[in-house]
């Protein structure tokens, strides 16, 4: 049996921590700007933990410190090409492995940062995704920039042509593909003014006034800004008519300014709910929906955006009938483009297949009569897509006429069809132009949402400004440039359900993976936006990845929301793929292997199927680290709950314990809990965060059981053991945050609020999850809601603040939150002499218990808040409070 390893034993959390949540920031040559793909794993965090998992528990002090402060020098981006730290961590792997590169998998490689960055620590490493997008993407990041960078499109015959880097060719390939492209509908992008270079188009959406006696179509605009930065500040300016609206473009360096009673932040348009700008009547959400749905809505160009070279920032024009005109003509070709292209290839080149059914979590659209993947996109943005599309197979015939390498001009074509996948991410009727910053948001800039997009921008495909064709070819060659330094030997790729790897038993020294989240991404159905375009530009060179007809989905181990059989349904399918996969794992791992397997989804029942899985998989946790991989400000205020630590949980093959009574694992919790709480609490991890990482730790205690059960002989599962968890994180938090004092002097409803204050904010978060961490105090949220600071709103929780409630409603209730609410509302409204009334006659004027608990709360909650700028300004009274609080009520004067 092998010794521990050093991530068993000791990892620097709050060093890599601080690295992988700055690494978003980071772009030239990261992956994540070859192709999008969703909750990629960060390359430092990844780097780190590969290396860390790899080698051995050193014995002496010293040289455990040496070793972490290495670790941290390892995973900097900064060092990640530098030739002599990446040797000495590769020779430290070889010789823990007896001399041996150790074989390492990712069953769900996805994004490809785990198996990168075994590579680049020179392991025998295999990449493994279901999903047919992943695995072309995977190929493009592990395996062609090694081979193919220095010998690609070598001629065949016995005269060779001077070979060139893969980078070089796909640029040249990029360049034809872009000038073909030009020449066939380049007259469709027509600039008025010369010397001007298109950017692309603003366009609304539109729809016809409800009211009988206006009968205007309105432009569904959510705001009017075209530019909002310091020193320029430009915006569309309606002009009202008797029955239609004219824009004008007014601002910064133009000849009007804009006039004080305009306000460009408020549109026409929000969730749905649209207010006519010529008479001023109410469309709402649910008649918008029905006039997209019988064909009643339109579209219409407001702006156009140009730059002009040597002048910095973007230029803006309204719209001319020639604009129009033009836009016209591109619908007429395009109509007799794709039915000829569909009577030579016997397809649609546009895509026709459908989109995911109604309701499919992250999707949006589907409402506004939004069914196929084509419809995604206006007529002149499927016409510069599809030509590109055809423009990439005629590059592959042009190879080979010209003798290259069938092999090699696959290879060019594939980096290609990745930067049709860019245009089409940026030029849909789904991206929106940015004022602030002018630039444009891409249809998936929002991680997994696709939502409706009433105003969209249509981006001319050569506009030299960011999303267009060139751009994609620069990010993409910078990764190619990037990872092709990385020398060792290519990554193996596959494709295979993570449930039916094609390994023997005993395979791997090591498996390392980040697998899918319950339900947090629907990674197929997303995908499907860049399949259907990837299959018709390369789908002929990869007939095993884009044989179907969209993403295939059986064997995808997701709890969809839709799959049939409802909640349950879902969750116990998760579960068994889950654990099925794990047990996968599990076969293909040596005796002596290591494991570690990255989570962090937020939900219970998403961490009840990890759990359970776990523990019917034969792997046994033997440490759990909390690596926060996002960058900080991600919980809006009044949004659902982010987390920002992913848990990284190291298991191996260890034999386990027969049974365990629930009875004694209950007293190893608290005991082991606690020492572990400490070492969290202590690396400043806080909040849902905080909960989160102690089940990560908690696992390590109840994983090493085949079977628990309580007394009576009933199985114990994840819901009883998460349940305990719960009770001791919270009482835990609760002391922590009252600074050890008082905790057991308040009542089950004031320690719910601080709990929640500490762990989620002011945000939202499922009903599920509100409701057990209300369990954990003693609070039974059901008999609650909507009675007191408890809302219920549809399917999430919210806990109100002192602003969300009427002060009235509060004047009988002796709760100490309402008191503290009703205090604040007072305070605010400056009503001294009241304030010191409520204080008295309560009893909490001269209660440190009182101050404590409103310092815990305002020192939970970020600093916009409002609540902690009044609980501070409160706080700040307390002396003046105290001195007043014994002088007769007739004599106070508190705010004199």
């Amino acid at each position: 049996m092998r010794g521990p390893r050093y991530a068993e034993e000791m990892f620097p959390m709050k060093e890599i921590s601080e690295m992988s949540a700055s690494e978003k920031s980071i772009r030239q040559g990261h992956i994540s700007t070859v192709h999008i793909w969703w909750a990629r794993r960060p390359l430092t965090s990844s780097r780190a933990m590969n290396y860390a998992a790899l080698i051995p528990m050193p014995q002496k002090v010293e040289e455990i410190q040496n070793k972490k402060n290495f670790i941290k020098k390892l995973s900097k981006w900064e060092k990640s090409l530098d030739r002599t730290i990446l040797e000495r961590a590769r020779k430290d792997i070889l010789d823990a492995n007896d001399g041996k590169s150790p074989k390492i998998l990712d069953p769900f490689a996805g994004g490809g940062s785990i198996p990168l960055e075994a590579m680049r620590l020179g392991c025998e490493t295999y990449a493994n995704d279901y999903n047919p997008v992943a695995t072309l993407l995977l190929k493009c990041i592990l395996e062609f920039p090694q081979k193919y960078q220095l010998s690609n499109l070598s001629t065949t015959g016995l005269l060779k042509q001077k070979r060139s880097t893969l980078s070089e060719d796909i640029k040249k390939w990029g360049a034809w593909v872009l000038e073909k492209t030009k020449q066939e509908i380049g007259r469709f992008y027509v600039e008025n003014n010369i010397g001007e270079t298109l950017v692309g188009c603003i366009w609304s959406r539109t729809i016809p006034c409800q009211n009988p006696s206006c009968g205007a179509i309105i432009p569904l605009i959510r705001q009017f800004w075209l530019a909002k930065n310091k020193g320029k500040r430009i915006t569309l300016f309606p002009i009202l008519k008797k029955k239609s609206v004219d824009f004008e473009i007014i601002g910064d360096g133009y000849k009007k300014s804009i006039p004080a009673t305009f306000d460009p932040d408020k549109g026409t348009v929000f969730h749905g709910v649209v207010t006519c700008v010529v008479c001023g009547s109410i469309v709402d959400n649910e008649t918008t929906v029905a006039l997209f749905q019988n064909g009643s809505s339109g579209q219409r160009m407001m702006a156009i955006v140009t730059h002009k070279k040597g002048i910095q920032g973007k230029r803006y024009r309204v719209p001319t009938d020639q604009d129009n005109r033009v836009f016209e003509r591109a619908i007429k070709y395009l109509d007799t483009k794709r039915k000829d292209l569909f009577d030579r290839t016997g397809s649609d080149p546009v895509p026709d297949e459908s989109l995911p059914p109604t309701g499919t979590l992250g999707f949006r659209v589907q409402r506004y009569n939004t069914k196929r993947w084509g419809d995604l996109f206006n007529p002149r943005q499927k016409l510069a897509l599809l030509t590109i599309s055809e423009k990439i197979r005629n590059a592959y015939q042009k190879m080979m006429e010209q003798g290259i390498d069938p092999e090699n001009a696959k290879v060019v074509l594939s980096y290609l069809a990745l930067a049709l996948d860019r245009q089409a991410d940026y030029n849909s009727m789904f991206c929106s132009w940015v004022g602030p910053g002018e630039f444009i948001r891409g249809t998936l800039g929002r991680h997994t949402v696709i939502p409706m997009v009433w105003d969209y921008f249509e981006l001319c495909p050569w506009s030299n400004a960011t999303g267009d064709w060139n751009s994609a070819l620069k990010w993409i060659v910078g990764v190619v440039d990037h990872v092709s330094e990385v020398q060792s030997t290519p990554v193996t790729i596959t494709q295979y359900s993570a449930t039916e790897l094609p390994y023997p038993d005993n395979y791997f020294d090591a498996v390392f993976t980040d697998p899918p989240y319950y339900d947090n991404v629907p990674y197929s159905y997303l995908s499907d936006f860049f399949y259907v375009w990837l299959k018709r530009s390369v789908g002929d060179l990869y007939p095993e990845l884009f044989s179907t007809s969209l993403t295939p989905k059986s064997k995808e181990i997701v709890a969809y929301s839709n799959i049939e059989g409802g909640f349950q349904a879902a969750k116990i399918f998760f579960e068994d793929m889950l654990k099925r996969s794990f047990q996968e794992i599990s076969r293909v791992l040596k005796q002596n292997g290591i494991c570690y397997i990255v989570y962090a989804h937020k939900s219970t029942p998403g961490w009840e199927t990890l759990i359970n899985s776990l523990l019917d998989s034969g792997l046994v946790v033997t440490a759990a680290w909390p690596i926060d991989t996002e960058r900080k400000g991600r919980m809006n205020a009044r949004e659902t709950a982010v987390l920002a630590s992913s848990i990284y949980m190291i298991a191996g093959k260890y034999k386990k314990h027969d049974i365990g009574f629930y009875r004694d694992i209950r007293k190893d919790l608290k005991t082991h809990l606690n020492n572990e709480l400490d070492k969290l609490w202590n690396e400043g991890v806080s909040g849902a965060d905080f909960l989160v990482a102690a089940i990560g730790s908690a696992i390590e205690v109840f994983g090493m059981y085949e079977k628990i059960i309580d007394d009576e002989g009933n199985v114990i599962r994840a819901d009883k053991l998460l349940e305990q968890i719960r009770r001791i994180v919270t009482d835990y938090a609760v002391r922590q945050v009252l600074h050890n004092g008082f905790a057991s002097e308040i009542s089950q409803m004031t320690r719910f609020y601080l709990l929640w204050r500490w762990a989620y904010g002011e945000a939202k978060i499922q009903f599920d999850d509100a409701r057990k961490l209300a369990q954990s105090v003693g609070v039974e949220l059901s008999h609650n809601w909507n009675d007191g600071f408890i809302q219920k709103d549809k399917e999430f929780i919210r806990i109100l603040g002192p602003y969300d409630r009427d002060v009235k409603a509060l004047t009988d209730s002796n709760e100490l939150i309402d008191i503290l609410h009703r205090v604040l509302l007072l305070w605010n409204s400056g009503k001294g002499n009241e304030v010191l009334d409520v204080l008295q006659q309560s009893g909490l004027g001269k209660n440190d218990t009182f101050y404590r608990i409103a310092q815990a709360i305002s020192e939970s909650l970020p600093i916009e808040s409002k609540e902690k700028k009044s609980l501070e300004g409160f706080l700040a009274g307390k002396a003046r409070i105290s001195k007043q609080i014994k002088v007769e009520s007739g004599q106070r004067r508190l705010f004199e």
